[in-house]
């Protein structure tokens, strides 16, 4: 992402000594904290335009962004020692560590969910490469910089689309670890079951991770309450194809976002997330997913929960898990809807965990 921010602490703002309870330094404090608010609030917007004029130097031939988002430190120190391109693989790939080195899948491929897009990845992206580990992530279909306008896209599959692409563009003997967050998890079942042989793992992060028959809308449904969502007065619903006719994606006011899916996050991923979320393609949310035993029952699954999640409660993952049941079930403490904002290195450590599964 390149961009860092730089917030000022309270304990930094205080000018401590003599005078520093005054009306005079209270009045500097509050200065101080409009201006650091202020800062944080164009940081936010500096990082998502960054994170455009970066993406036209990737291949973006599937809509997807490269594995660099995140790690512009890297980049910087590659490109001091070497006068070759700074986004090579050759140039931002480490020595893995020795307890990683038995690792059999190192490619890692996130799949965001509902009005996020590859960006909200950063920190994992970042972790991942720091360990010699090639992580990737994509924009759906609609989402992130993919230009796609959401009233066409009506179904999983055209939501899908970039990972699909991505999936069949794969060299025949090469795998990836899936990692799908939210409604991302129906796109992560949608290829289990059309490229069982290119996924070594999926992992279900706080994620629908439906059954056969369900619809991914129906996980949410029972958290939020459908009736309010779609009642003719909701402010939430888009209707791309005008008024007479169905709605076609829909976008939770802000107000309402921080507590469904922030409420532990730093401020500055909220800022960031505030300036970057796009709105949700309704058809795929409220699509039945097709699942066969024959090709997504042989994938291998694994769930982590998020225990402080306002969007998808820790009940209704529980009962998840319960109906579907993965090989494994993680879990982290303290986690709104968006631990890689929240939890970015306990979702490092699990997300290491489960790739040195055998």
């Amino acid at each position: 992402m390149g961009n860092k921010f730089i917030c000022m602490s309270k304990k930094d703002m205080k000018n401590g000594g003599i005078g520093s309870k005054s009306k005079r330094g209270g009045s500097i404090s509050k200065r101080r904290s409009s201006m650091e608010e202020e800062l944080l609030h164009r940081q936010a917007l500096a990082m998502a335009i960054q994170q455009h004029q970066l993406s036209q130097r990737f291949d973006n031939n599937n809509g997807s962004m490269s594995r660099r988002i995140g790690s512009t430190s890297s980049r910087r120190r590659a490109a001091a020692a070497t006068s070759s391109d700074p986004f090579s693989p050759s140039t931002t790939v480490k020595q893995l560590p020795e307890f990683l080195e038995n690792i059999k899948t190192k490619k890692f491929v996130f799949v965001h969910g509902e009005g996020f897009g590859a960006w909200c990845w950063y920190k994992s992206i970042a972790l991942l490469e720091e360990n010699g580990l090639l992580p990737i992530a994509l924009d759906l279909s609609g989402s992130g910089i993919d230009l796609t306008d959401i009233k066409d896209v009506n179904t999983l599959a055209d939501y899908s689309k970039p990972l699909v692409d991505f999936l069949q563009k794969l060299p025949e003997d090469d795998k990836v670890i899936l990692v799908g967050h939210s409604s991302g998890g129906a796109c992560i079942s949608y290829a289990l079951e059309h490229f069982p042989e290119k996924i070594s793992k999926a992992v279900y992060l706080c994620a629908t991770m439906v059954s056969d028959g369900q619809k991914p809308f129906d996980v949410f449904a029972e958290e939020l309450g459908s009736a309010e969502l779609f009642s003719p007065e909701s402010k939430s619903l888009i209707y791309g194809n005008g008024k007479d006719n169905p709605p076609t994606g829909f976008m939770f006011e802000k107000q309402h976002m921080h507590g469904l899916y922030f409420n532990q996050s730093p401020s500055k991923d909220v800022a960031l997330a505030m300036v970057s979320m796009r709105p949700i393609p309704l058809g795929p949310m409220m699509e039945k997913l097709s699942l066969s035993s024959e090709k997504y029952g042989t994938g291998r699954r694994f769930y982590i929960q998020s225990l402080d999640d306002h969007a998808l409660s820790p009940d209704v993952q529980e009962k998840l898990v319960r109906e579907n049941p993965p090989e494994g079930v993680f879990k982290i403490k303290g986690s709104d809807h968006c631990p890689f904002f929240s939890k970015p290195q306990s979702l490092h450590k699990i997300l290491l965990d489960i790739a040195q599964i055998a």
